[in-house]
């Protein structure tokens, strides 16, 4: 088991060295001091200490030098070898151990690997979910959820980090906003760790529903939207692109179950996490989420989910007809198409 997790870990090394070099500095040092607190096992609210961090940083860093020009390693396993890639047939080994493994692709295709151990298994629909606990094995990239193919991953460590590094920000700003209001929906001020077990349990539930609805997105773009979305370099076009399709799978599926479940701490949490270009493309969400709030009437979230859904999946459509006809050329043309159709109803 040790190496199998050695194997795991070593690949997601590999990749942090080669892609980390895309992140911006702030982000890449947010990055790090999170994953030196998880490497360390530092409990949270506890303040790491800057010298500790500044020699790991450098050790890290050196360590990279070291296997950048590695090839990805198979994962050995019941005197198998395995390519790290082939996370279905990793799983049908390991899933007895109640361990659960995932090797894909994240954003600008950098490879994003995770070896944890698996609380629950549960079917939804035709999808296989996987609900991983303690992570054995990680990169920086720790998204909380990820989808390949039929299978979604739920990472209930990386998702409850995120919450907390969201407290965390909370205590910059003071102002009434989405994210004070979700935090004040449950009770930090009298017990931190059971309030972040209790919001991590309800937003497990969003993460899924942005998985489903990202794999009912891609079944009505098809395989042109990646092959599209992986030719775009970083870029104006690519962000406004990735918007477009996040607001796409989200009328499908996450704002339909958050209305349904009338579960105000959740809904307050989505909107506190929508992204600068999400909000500047779509400026009716966050109208109708502010009436909402105000008024506690659904009407108004429920009301923009058709025209929505219908909007947007009109506008990735062209984003690939646009990319079918100018390829490489194609970047000013989506950023055009976006910004004279953002979406205020």
């Amino acid at each position: 088991m040790e190496q199998l997790i050695q194997q795991a870990q070593l690949n997601c090394h590999i990749s942090d060295a080669r892609y980390a070099g895309n992140y911006t500095l702030c982000i890449y040092l947010l990055k790090m001091r999170e994953f030196y607190r998880w490497e360390k096992n530092i409990p949270y609210g506890e303040t790491i200490g800057k010298d500790e961090i500044g020699r790991w940083l450098v050790e890290r860093e050196q360590h990279w030098d070291d296997v950048e020009e590695q090839d990805y390693q198979n994962l050995d396993f019941n005197q198998q070898s395995f390519n790290p890639f082939e996370s279905q047939h990793i799983n049908r080994q390991i899933t007895a151990q109640q361990l659960i493994y995932s090797g894909g692709y994240g954003m600008l295709g950098k490879p994003v690997f995770f070896l944890a151990e698996l609380e629950r298994v549960e079917k939804v629909d035709d999808y296989s979910l996987y609900i991983a606990g303690r992570e054995l094995a990680r990169d920086l990239a720790a998204p909380p959820g990820m989808t390949q193919g039929q299978d979604i991953y739920i990472r209930r460590e990386s998702l409850q980090r995120f919450i907390w590094e969201k407290k965390e920000e909370s205590l910059w700003h003071k102002q009434s906003n989405p994210l004070s209001r979700a935090l004040g929906c449950y009770a930090f001020e009298q017990d931190a760790e059971q309030a972040l077990k209790h919001m991590t349990d309800a937003e497990i539930e969003t993460v899924i529903q942005h998985e489903i609805g990202e794999i009912k997105a891609g079944q009505l773009l098809g395989d042109s939207w990646n092959e599209m979305l992986n030719s775009l370099p970083r870029s104006q076009a690519e962000l406004m692109a990735r918007a477009a399709r996040d607001h796409l799978a989200d009328m499908i599926t996450t704002l339909p179950d958050l209305i349904k479940q009338k579960d105000e701490a959740r809904i307050h949490f989505y909107f506190a996490n929508l992204s600068s270009m999400r909000k500047l493309i779509f400026p009716s969400l966050m109208e109708a989420y502010m009436q909402w709030h105000e008024k506690n009437n659904y009407d108004h979230l429920q009301t923009i989910i058709e025209p929505a859904y219908q909007h947007w999946l009109n506008i990735c459509q062209q984003i690939i007809q646009i990319f079918q006809q100018k390829a490489d050329l194609c970047q000013p043309d989506i950023e055009e198409l976006i910004k004279t159709h953002y979406l205020s109803l």
